[in-house]
Parts: structure tokens; C-alpha cells; sequence
């Protein structure tokens, strides 16, 4: 009876630390301040979620992801906001979860075409996301009724805007779902750390020609924070 209540006694201890160890905290990375309000609004007042707006483009994002990261404690870091969906892969109003951040624009013009870094032997133009994060991400989602793809999401510095250069990027990039410009410069920030990143994107506009007025930024960002509440169940 003695060995039995000291095994029992041991369990409870051990489920009560269990129960008291916190959650790992979570960044989540946006480039302007109405993506970050999304994400917030989706969260509904989470506190192991810290959410900054670092500003577009992949510099702004490595520095201040880099930034946050050196100054918290995080299990997991996120970039997140919309971005351009590929013509049947990741229709306008869905969301894409990336597979891999992929640098699309760092290498060089040869006579022979473009050459990414990691052709040219500079190193990995792509970080891959946790496998099983992202299958568990987007099932989430999905059984929440949100419309998604998984895929690698492209790192541009330039937004395509013409049908030749979404044509190029489509053929170069035959699995890409979307297109933004900050993902592969959080997940370098993250990786030099030896942390796990992810990319969530709600798609605004096709890859494309670019017709800024048939854009669906507020259905994007709504469907940004539908997102972001289903976040808090998954990480």
C-alpha cells in the first residue's frame, strides 16, 4: 500500500508540474500596423503571444525579428500578414501556410538566366517550416471552415506586377502558393537561433498584373485574425 500511494503521490507531482510549466511564448512577426491590429484582434487578449509590426520588406523583418528575439524568450516565431496567392494554388480570401520561406530573388542574372544563391553555392535561399506544425496548422484551419493551401511562400523584394514576371516565378517556382516580403528574413532570424519559424499568409490579390483597386485587403485581414484564433489552439 505504501509503494502504491508513493507511486501515486509521485504522478501527482509530476502532472502538477506539468500543469504549471508554461506554454513556450510565441512571436509573431507583421510588416505594417494593420496586420499586427488583425493578428491582435484574432488572439482576443492572449498573453503568450507578442505581436510587433517590423516593417516590409526582408531587411526590416531579419533586423527586427532578430531584435525581439534577443531581447525575449520564444519557443516559436511567426511571420504573418496577407500577400499575393498564385493562380490556382491560393485563391484571393484563403490562407496559405508555408512549407518553406524561399528567398525568390537572391542570386544573379547569368546568359543562361537567373541563378539563385544556393545554385551560384552561397548558401540556402529556403528554411523549411516544421512539418508537423504546418500539417497541424492547416488542418486547424480547414476544420474551422477556412479555406487553405500549404506550399512554399516566395520572399520578393519587388511585388510582381506583370503577367511575364508571375509567368517566370510560377515556372521557377512550380510549387509556390504565394508571394510576400518579409517571410524568408524572419525565419533566417529565427534559424540563427536554432528556433522554429512558420509563415501564415492571407491571400488579398493574385500574383499578377497589378490592379491595386480589385485587392481584398479587408477580407484578407479579416481572414488574417480568423487565422490568428486558431493560432492559439495550435502553438
Amino acid at each position: 500500500m505504501e509503494s502504491k500511494a508513493h507511486h501515486h503521490s509521485g504522478a501527482a507531482a509530476r502532472s502538477a508540474a506539468a500543469e504549471e510549466a508554461p506554454a513556450p511564448r510565441v512571436l509573431i512577426v507583421t510588416a505594417v500596423a494593420a496586420e499586427r491590429e488583425a493578428v491582435l484582434r484574432g488572439l482576443a487578449g492572449s498573453r503568450r503571444f507578442d505581436v510587433i509590426a517590423a516593417g516590409a520588406g526582408t531587411a526590416a523583418a531579419a533586423a527586427g525579428t532578430a531584435a525581439a528575439l534577443a531581447a525575449g524568450s520564444y519557443g516559436c516565431v511567426v511571420s504573418a500578414g496577407i500577400g499575393g496567392g498564385f493562380p490556382g494554388r491560393a485563391p484571393v480570401g484563403s490562407l496559405v501556410v508555408a512549407s518553406e520561406m524561399r528567398d525568390a530573388a537572391l542570386g544573379a542574372e547569368t546568359p543562361e538566366g537567373f541563378r539563385s544563391a544556393a545554385e551560384l553555392g552561397f548558401g540556402s535561399v529556403s528554411v523549411p517550416a516544421p512539418g508537423g506544425t504546418v500539417q497541424a496548422l492547416a488542418a486547424a484551419l480547414a476544420a474551422a471552415g477556412l479555406t487553405v493551401s500549404m506550399g512554399p511562400v516566395l520572399t520578393v523584394s519587388t511585388a510582381t506586377g506583370t503577367a511575364g514576371t508571375a509567368a517566370t516565378l510560377a515556372a521557377r517556382h512550380p510549387e509556390a502558393a504565394a508571394e510576400a516580403m518579409e517571410g524568408h528574413g524572419v525565419a533566417v532570424a529565427a534559424q540563427a537561433l536554432g528556433i522554429a519559424a512558420l509563415e501564415l499568409r492571407a491571400i488579398s490579390n493574385p500574383v499578377g498584373p497589378r490592379d491595386r483597386a480589385a485587392w481584398k485587403i479587408n477580407e484578407a485581414l479579416d481572414a488574417l485574425a480568423a487565422a490568428a484564433a486558431i493560432l492559439r489552439e495550435v502553438l
